[in-house]
């Protein structure tokens, strides 16, 4: 057995096998053709492996192949449970693929499909590109360029010898961070920046056998995250790499996805990182996917989420909810931010806890202002529920779709401080980085410390009483609490614009029922 691939070459190798098709293709694109293909490469060559570890026990390859076509008739390996974990098929398999001289396109769809219809585990996840496809016209991708992204590709084994799934896994990830950094606006919808995923499962800090929930769970960078830190702290070190043993259970992971090419990026993620999850596609405002015989929601023991920022969802999405979620108001039409947490702290079971990232505005609009405000009165609901545990304040920067900082909220159903409330103002914890600052080890460490010890600490983190919090109309801002660079702070535009929106929402509202009252007493409304 040679060098097991190290991280470094690893992604040196696939971000050229990205460039290999550079020419032709958009930059955002580049995942929807390399990933399914570094997808099918590392199930045909641990196929391979599999294979020829039955040769060595069965005595000759051919009485392995025997044992899996047997399987494979009898539909074992459909159900997951055979001696292989997927069948591929002889036309899928990588030296097939690699001896394909013509029709290269055509050839790699007709091959994902196959694995599709073999592993029903994989419908919607390998097989969602059709490498032949055209536009004005044109050839996408020619065969050319497939060719050349081929031949990169079989620099390396990618079988259970040759990298482990942890190293595979980062590898792939950074990929997705590459693809996230020529995405632009649209990169939030799939991948949150790794350290504020490690930081959310350093707050979390999930125990074996536990059941973990992200309902907008894009590539499932938050669920994988949990599953590493459990390795971190329960795993044994064997030949170099972290294994859970035997005595703990692993975390049951389950997510809901929207987006169909998002779907399958996080379904290919948990099967590179070798785990399992339960991963669906669906919406889950509307339609949640996880749920008991009686049609009520199931409850986990942890949720970690980013879902997508200040949404816009129609107020007909929260009345009526057969679900009974949102018991704490209806949220604003312009931000479904309340709207998530409420889906979310209705999916915690009675010890649960929950990490969530949002916009800033989460946790200020609407305190201080004269009159009402819907997200102000769940804030406040929330607070007087004593369920809010903690706010950490990101730095400006971070994530791909937008400068603006976020925060982190956790939600404890039982608050080892009843009563209490802890902010950490990280702004400041950054290193700069191109094009996007990052959190380097030692701030995820800091603030990780002050939330596991519980302090209040000069310039970085504060701990207030619901009573505070009351007394500041439920503004839960850490930078109001926590003095940081002493700048005046500077409205984002994203934010500003929620603002407007709501404040037109709350107009409409007071017109309507003032046009009610008039109505009511024979007068006609006043025309705009």
């Amino acid at each position: 057995m040679g060098e097991r691939l190290d991280i470094q070459t690893l992604e040196a190798w696939l971000w050229d096998a990205a460039c290999a098709i550079r020419g032709p293709v958009d930059a955002p694109k580049y995942k929807d053709y390399i990933l399914p293909l570094i997808f099918l490469k590392r199930l045909s060559d641990v196929f391979e492996d599999e294979l020829s570890r039955l040769a060595e026990e069965y005595g000759s390859p051919a009485a392995a192949e025997a044992i899996v076509e047997a399987e494979r008739a009898e539909g074992v390996i459909r159900q997951g449970k055979g001696v292989v974990r997927f069948y591929i098929p002889p036309e899928a398999r990588w030296p097939a693929v690699r001896q394909r001289a013509t029709g290269l396109g055509q050839y790699l769809t007709e091959a994902v499909r196959a694995v599709a219809r073999e592993n029903p585990r994989l419908q919607g996840v390998i097989d969602m590109v059709d490498f032949n496809a055209t536009a004005a016209g044109q050839r996408i991708v020619p065969d050319e360029y497939l060719a050349r992204l081929v031949d990169v590709l079989s620099r390396h084994r990618l079988g259970l010898e040759d990298v482990e799934p942890d190293i595979l896994g980062r590898a792939y990830e950074y990929l997705l961070r590459k693809f996230a950094e020529g995405q632009g606006q649209s990169a939030g919808e799939f991948y949150t920046p790794r350290e504020v995923a490690v930081l959310m499962a350093r707050l979390l800090e999930p125990e074996p056998g536990m059941t973990v929930y992200d309902p907008a769970c894009g590539s499932g960078g938050l669920l994988i995250k949990c599953h590493l830190r459990l390795l971190e702290t329960h795993g044994v070190r064997e030949n170099g790499h972290l294994r859970l043993p035997s005595q703990y259970a692993p975390l049951r992971l389950f997510g809901q996805e929207i987006n169909p090419a998002t779907f399958a990026m996080a379904r290919m993620n948990a099967v590179i990182h070798d785990m399992e999850a339960d991963i669906r596609l669906g919406d889950t405002m509307r339609n949640p996917a996880f749920r008991d015989a009686a049609g009520r929601l199931l409850r986990f023991d942890l949720v970690t989420a980013n879902p997508m920022w200040n949404q816009s969802f129609p107020a007909e999405v929260y009345e009526n909810d057969p679900y009974d979620r949102f018991r704490f108001g209806v949220p604003p039409s312009s931000s479904a931010d309340w709207g998530w947490l409420q889906h979310m702290l209705a999916s915690l079971n009675d010890t649960g806890r929950m990490a969530v990232v949002l916009d800033t505005g989460a946790v200020s609009r609407g305190s201080g202002a004269q009159g009402a405000s819907r997200e102000r009165d769940i804030r406040k609901a929330f607070v007087e529920a004593d369920l809010i545990e903690a706010v950490v304040l990101l730095p400006e920067n971070l994530f791909y779709n937008t400068t603006a900082p976020g925060i982190i909220l956790v939600v404890n159903r039982r608050k080892r401080h009843p009563g209490q409330i802890l902010l950490v103002n990280a702004s400041r914890l950054f290193a700069k980085g191109r094009p996007k600052n990052y959190l380097t080890e030692e701030h995820v460490e800091t603030i990780a410390r002050l939330y596991r010890d519980w302090r209040a600490e000069e310039g970085l983190s504060a701990v207030i009483t619901n009573e505070e919090a009351a007394r500041n109309d439920y503004n839960l801002s850490p930078s109001r609490y926590v003095a940081g660079n002493h700048q005046e702070e500077v409205l984002p535009l994203e934010e500003a614009v929620v603002r407007l929106c709501e404040a037109e929402e709350e107009r409409a509202q007071a017109d309507r029922a003032l046009a009610e009252v008039l109505r009511a007493l024979g007068l006609e409304a006043p025309r705009a």
